[in-house]
């Protein structure tokens, strides 16, 4: 099923949220008593992540892939909701990224023995083998530089995923027609439109990290923001 987005706001109203699958009281206090570090549950309240997880349809015992994981944070909080039945791949390509965050990446895989690390791109595990998969604040990036590209390995993702596999999407808004490369953001429609094309259906919309207060004209990383920019959740699924 395919979508034309007439607005955000009408695209929100007309897609529904999937039946409940974590138990979202349970999962906040396994984060809270997770021995995760202090700087990790520090962000906890502005992601909500549990509330965003259920939202997109995650189950006990997925198997569930974190796509540009970088330190790993999603990949850690990801492994505690599939629980020990579960499994997470952290998947980073090669390069600074990893390296500057190693003892990090290292750390959360000796606290999850759930937790798996793969450097190199997705198309290198297997087709068909994964239940869920998740972009967090990473997809701006790959799409402002190169259109392409972001198809090219996106689609990738595609092809890992089992059919009827969820793809999340987690993005700064941006604005259509604004220099959303300079300020990490990506305009809700050009999402859509370039995650569509790859094959995906689009099956809800969450304003869970709604912010009115950010007009989307600073960047991310801007003191003024706090990280706590207007985020939209995307839950795509494969056919």
């Amino acid at each position: 099923m395919k979508f034309f987005v007439t607005s955000v706001a009408a695209f929100f109203c007309f897609l529904t949220q999937v039946n409940a699958q974590l138990d979202v009281e349970d999962l906040i206090s396994s984060l809270e008593n997770s021995g995760r570090p202090q700087a990790d549950l520090e962000r906890d309240p502005n992601r909500k992540a549990p509330e965003v997880l259920n939202f997109l349809g995650l189950e006990k015992g997925m198997k569930a892939l974190d796509l540009v994981a970088i330190g790993g944070w999603y990949s850690e909080v990801l492994a505690i909701a599939v629980g020990p039945s579960g499994q997470v791949i952290m998947q980073n390509n090669p390069g600074r990224m990893v390296d500057n965050n190693i003892d990090q990446i290292n750390e959360r895989l000796s606290r999850r023995p759930n937790i798996s690390h793969h450097i190199g791109p997705v198309s290198d595990l297997s087709s068909n083998s994964i239940d869920f998969a998740l972009t967090a604040l990473n997809f701006h990036d790959i799409y402002n530089r190169s259109a392409e590209e972001a198809h090219d390995r996106f689609t990738q993702v595609y092809n890992v995923l089992k059919p009827g596999g969820v793809f999340g999407v987690i993005d700064h808004h941006g604005t259509a027609g604004a220099d959303n490369a300079s300020l990490h953001r990506i305009a809700f429609e050009d999402a859509v439109k370039s995650i569509t094309a790859m094959g995906f259906a689009l099956t809800g919309a969450s304003d869970l990290l709604v912010n009115p207060s950010d007009d989307h004209t600073l960047g991310p990383f801007d003191p003024s923001l706090g990280r706590n920019t207007d985020r939209f959740i995307l839950r795509f699924v494969k056919p």
